[in-house]
């Protein structure tokens, strides 16, 4: 029981702030209508069942013209229930399309803000696949929320409805205690509460694991298309390794626990079928049982008779919807934990700063400097990785900052660009400052050649002219006639390819500060000669601060700082001589 409250509080926490939305009137508007045509169908449900008597009873009658009379009338009954469940089938969807879309953009909105993506990743939540609880969770969640809720409101209306029928028909066929005269009041809602309340139990027993197995499944299946995506990403240098036998090896590997869970699946929904298959073929037949005796006495007309079967059937399935909708129920929970895990681990990376203490990153006020007091820069585990105390990096300075591989220098770009919260101290950036950080493997997002060069920028802010001339001064003049061309371009572009447009990006967008974390490594020393002038040229004003490893890099800074394994900086110049060292030290 505690199990369902959570899962209900769960539920209405994720649903209700669509219908409290800017698109609450239509919201509620629809899932009023779809409700109300609900209510319908069991209506016309009701009244079919009292067809049934009256329709049986003129057969055995051999009465033709009443046998007429309730042909037309069931006429009339179909094709309004026909028109209905139309109707109900159509809104559903439109409701379910709009919810959908509010809960996509609501989780992108959250999940795209302010990092949050990249601190799931640091958290380690990377493999919480955040592409499936947006996809195809978002979409399940919808679907099964209004089923299962319409469902369990028409069992609750039709039991309402079905028990006063079938409670006035055990009258007309009572059921005496044995040996006595007593009467046994409404037997018949007695006999169908039974029998359902003991199915319910039975197939609660039976298929409550597939609750947790669902669960798995779902998550090995998100787990193994996550590595054949990650294949598929890096499949050249996983031609180049030969290593497609090791990758064929680790996807098989993965693709068996896809495999056993399914057959527990398996084994389990054979079991949970087998018993339900039963359960229902018995319900067919139980009513008739019940009311034989009375039928056979002729105290009963056919028609009485199959309208209990029909009223019993009804209280029946209303009483018995947890069984024939067990399956259902177990993938919705299992949904409902996935969004409730996803909306968690979203909650947890975004108020990080809520629970530890954290790198502050705040104006510099009148100052025109980026400067760096006491900073500790840590790791997601909490270990010290980079220190600082009044280190500053001036306006129009360029600064060629060196050191060994994992000594923190592209952590502390990330710390300066504010994605990197784990660490104390503060980091003041002069206030409107415009930074833009250019990895070793830029970004470019799927689609026109021109939008991938300007991103984030949106379509047209940028005249196709300047991202033309942009093209021609980073080498890369046969590109400058396909900005319209879509493309993958981080996958039909070589590397080096790749860091000329990205420098064009930078050309184009003209920041305060530019960090360059080796965004020039895969060029040859003379293309990245001419890419420094072509900087220096265009964004004279520019603030420069690059990540590399080439003595020719030394000439085009004014200043170099070494991170040293010792935890020492060491600012040169550029004949190698060291200056006085600033106050700052790093790890």
């Amino acid at each position: 029981m505690k199990n369902i409250r959570a899962t209900l509080a769960t539920v209405w926490r994720i649903a209700i702030p669509y219908f409290g939305s800017e698109d609450k009137w239509a919201g509620r508007g629809l899932l009023a209508a779809v409700i109300a045509i609900e209510l319908a169908l069991v209506a016309i449900n009701v009244l079919v069942n009292q067809w049934q008597n009256r329709f049986y009873s003129a057969l055995q009658a051999y009465d033709l013209d009443e046998f007429v009379k309730e042909i037309w009338i069931f006429v009339g009954l179909a094709f309004t229930f026909v028109a209905l469940a139309v109707y109900k089938l159509y809104l559903n969807q439109w409701l379910q399309i709009r919810w959908r879309q509010w809960l996509t953009r609501h989780y992108l909105g959250e999940w795209l803000d302010g990092a949050t993506h990249y601190r799931m990743q640091l958290k380690g939540d990377a493999a919480d696949n955040p592409d499936q609880r947006i996809t195809e969770d978002v979409k399940t969640f919808v679907e099964q929320t209004l089923s299962i809720g319409l469902g369990l409101l028409s069992a609750i209306v039709t039991l309402a409805s079905f028990i006063v029928i079938l409670w006035g028909l055990s009258n007309k066929a009572p059921l005496h205690i044995y040996g006595t005269d007593l009467v046994v009041p409404g037997f018949l809602v007695w006999c169908a509460l039974v029998y359902a309340v003991l199915g319910t139990a039975l197939t609660h027993w039976i298929g409550v694991p597939l609750v947790n197995l669902n669960f798995e499944q779902q998550r090995f299946e998100a787990d193994f298309r996550f590595n054949l995506i990650r294949v598929r990403e890096n499949s050249e240098q996983i031609a180049l390794l030969k290593g497609e036998g090791a990758e064929r090896g680790h996807l098989l590997h993965r693709f068996g626990f896809v495999i056993g869970n399914w057959y527990a699946i398996m084994s389990r929904t054979k079991r949970i079928t087998a018993f339900t298959a039963s359960y229902q073929q018995a319900a067919v037949i139980f009513p008739y049982v019940m009311v034989a005796p009375a039928y056979f006495a002729k105290r009963i007309q056919l028609g009485d008779m199959m309208q209990t079967a029909s009223a019993f059937g009804s209280v029946q399935d209303a009483l018995s919807f947890f069984v024939t909708a067990y399956r259902t129920l177990a993938e919705w929970r299992a949904v409902v934990a996935r969004l409730d895990g996803f909306e968690m681990s979203v909650s947890a990376a975004a108020n990080i700063t809520a629970h530890e203490p954290t790198i502050g990153v705040a104006p510099s006020g009148v100052s025109k400097a980026i400067a760096l007091q006491h900073l500790l820069v840590k790791l997601p585990n909490g270990a010290p990785l980079v220190t600082a105390d009044a280190f500053t990096i001036q306006p129009s300075e360029r600064v060629l900052l060196t050191g060994p591989s994992g000594s923190g220098k592209s952590t502390l770009f990330r710390a300066v660009a504010g994605i990197w919260p784990f660490g104390t101290g503060t980091i003041a950036i002069p206030e409107k400052a415009r930074l833009m950080m250019l990895p070793q493997r830029p970004y470019f997002p799927v689609g026109p050649l021109g939008d991938a060069v300007i991103y984030p920028a949106e379509h047209g802010t940028i005249a196709p002219e300047k991202i033309r001339e942009a093209l021609t001064a980073v080498g890369m003049p046969r590109l400058a006639e396909r900005l319209d061309e879509e493309g993958h371009w981080n996958r039909t572009l070589s590397l080096g390819e790749q860091q000329r447009l990205g420098l064009a990006r930078a050309l184009l967008h003209a920041p305060d500060y530019l960090f360059l974390d080796e965004a020039t490594a895969s060029l040859d020393e003379p293309s990245e000669t001419r890419l420094y002038r072509l900087l220096a040229e265009k964004l004279p004003q520019a603030t420069i601060v690059s990540i590399g490893h080439r003595s020719t890099l030394d000439v085009f800074h004014t200043r170099k700082v070494a991170m040293e394994e010792s935890g020492e900086i060491h600012v040169l110049g550029h004949s190698g001589e060291p200056a006085q060292p600033e106050p700052s030290a790093a790890r």
